[in-house]
Parts: structure tokens; C-alpha cells; sequence
């Protein structure tokens, strides 16, 4: 990439498909970006690919955010709870009593690897229909929100925020009488805006920015990384519980107001801190 006279290297450009084991991809790139960080100094590298790395798991992505006490910035922050199923789909009944999960259940694929299939998703409303999904998975307890989903966009130290439709409330009521299994190709892509949208307020308010200002900080230092986007909803209800339900790396940033001033703001950024940083001679 390159703007403004200065060059960066993504290092998400290095992902290698070929190797099948992501950890020997994420080894050969950390290498491959270490020894060409060294031969151009020059050039700015952004993001590390082990830290990206995590990021395509759906068990590890969460983590970071369970690990977070934020309650003193206007909000509580969760992730749903969730299991993970690796093989066998006759044991997912099982898998799902053991951890005490509770239907509806959402069936989303364990790795996030940029293609459409993995962000898909499944709504599963019953127990017997839960053995129709294809592991690896990960099944998270389905939160009411209202049908409406914040895409909280992180570009190093800023914060662009959108709204998108997204799954509506599952009444008890629809639970009892819904059975099987339904899939969803893609939920909140940018088709689904609902910015212009005349939304209740209680479900369309934004969170609030100290506490998006919080998250954001934490998350660059704990996931060592300065370009993704969280997936949050508020809990329906409720004024500030929120619960983050997916974290992407490198999203589509074309689809955020003004992102073309906000990135090339960002990398000019990074390539006068280094340069500040040099040692003079």
C-alpha cells in the first residue's frame, strides 16, 4: 500500500491458504515480515500476523472482551455465552446440555477465513434439530436486542459507529411452537443499513461514546491489533448491557462515512510517529 510517499505492509496480505495448518502460515509470515522490516526500514508494517490470527478463531476472538471490567464507563460489556463443537454432529445435543446453554442457539462456522461461508449463520430453535449442523461451530445463546446490531468500526484511535438490521426478538411464545433449523447467508452486511431507519430510541441509541472510547483502547492494547470491527447489540430491555458477538480484522471500511480521510489520517499518522521516534544522527 502506499499513500502520501510512504509505503505499509499489510500484514494480513500475507495469509497463506496453501499451508494447511494456520499455525505454520502464521510462523512463515511473522518470518517473511521480520526479515523484510529489515531490509526496508522504511516501510510501516501494520498489525502482526499471529495477532490476526486470533482473530479467525471464533473460541479465542471473545476472549479478550469476557476479560473486561468496563462497568464504570456508562455500561456493562458481555459475550454470550457459548461451546464449541469440533466433529461429531450427533454430540452437539449433548455438547449444548453439558455447557447448560439455553435454545434459541446461534450456529455460526469456527473459522472466520474472509469467505462468504463463514459468516453465515444458523438459528437453531429446538434440541433434535441441532444434530442438522455441520461442525466445526461455535453455538452461542441467541440475545434478544431489538433487531438492531452496532458496527463499531476501529481505525487505530478512531471510532466510527453504524447501525444494521439484524435478527428480530424471539418471544417464549415463538420458541414453543418454532422448531428446526434456519440459515442465514449473511445478517447486518451493509444492504441491512439502518441508520436512516426511524427506530425506537431505546433500540436504536448508540452506546455510549466513553464506553466505546474504553472498549476500543483495551482491545488494540489486549489484541495487538489497530484495524477491525466489533459486532455489539444491547440487550433488549436494558439501557446499557451490551454484549460483543464477533470481532473481524480488516473489515470493509468502504462502507463507513468519510472512511477514505479517516485511513489515510490513520497511516500518515503512523509514518510521522515513526519517523519522530528515529534516532537523529
Amino acid at each position: 500500500m502506499y499513500t502520501h510517499g510512504y509505503s505499509f505492509l499489510l500484514s494480513s496480505g500475507l495469509y497463506l491458504p496453501h499451508l494447511k495448518c494456520p499455525s505454520l502460515s502464521c510462523l512463515f509470515c511473522y518470518f517473511v515480515l521480520k526479515d523484510y522490516q529489515q531490509k526496508h526500514p522504511e516501510v510501516v508494517v501494520l498489525d502482526p500476523p499471529d495477532a490476526i490470527e486470533n482473530l479467525h478463531n471464533r473460541q479465542s476472538m471473545l476472549q479478550d472482551v469476557a476479560d473486561l471490567d468496563l462497568s464504570d464507563c456508562q455500561g456493562k460489556v458481555c459475550v454470550p455465552r457459548q461451546t464449541v463443537v469440533n466433529k461429531d454432529p450427533l454430540s452437539i445435543p449433548h455438547e449444548v446440555m453439558k455447557a447448560g446453554l439455553k435454545l434459541p442457539l446461534v450456529a455460526k462456522p469456527l473459522v472466520v477465513d474472509g469467505t462468504a461461508k463463514s459468516h453465515e449463520l444458523f438459528l437453531a430453535y429446538d434440541e433434535f434439530s441441532l444434530s442438522e449442523l455441520e461442525p466445526p461451530l461455535v453455538l452461542q445463546e441467541f440475545v434478544n436486542h431489538g433487531g438492531v446490531l452496532f458496527k463499531i468500526y476501529i481505525v487505530g484511535e478512531a471510532i466510527k459507529v453504524v447501525r444494521r438490521f439484524s435478527l428480530p426478538n424471539i418471544s417464549k411464545r415463538e420458541l414453543a411452537k418454532v422448531a428446526g433449523v434456519f440459515r442465514f447467508p449473511r445478517v447486518s452486511s451493509a444492504a441491512a443499513s439502518a441508520d436512516d431507519a426511524d427506530l425506537d430510541p431505546s433500540v436504536g441509541e448508540l452506546p455510549p461514546r466513553s464506553l466505546l472510547e474504553r472498549l476500543a483502547r483495551e482491545l488494540r492494547l489486549r489484541l495487538g491489533l489497530q484495524l477491525f470491527n466489533i459486532d455489539m447489540i444491547r440487550e433488549h430491555g436494558t439501557k446499557d448491557v451490551f454484549y460483543v458477538i464477533d470481532i473481524n480484522y480488516f473489515p470493509g471500511y468502504g462502507k463507513i462515512p468519510d472512511y477514505e480521510h479517516t485511513f489515510t489520517d490513520f497511516l500518515v499518522g503512523l509514518v510521522q510517529s515513526k519517523y519522530r521516534k528515529r534516532p537523529t544522527t
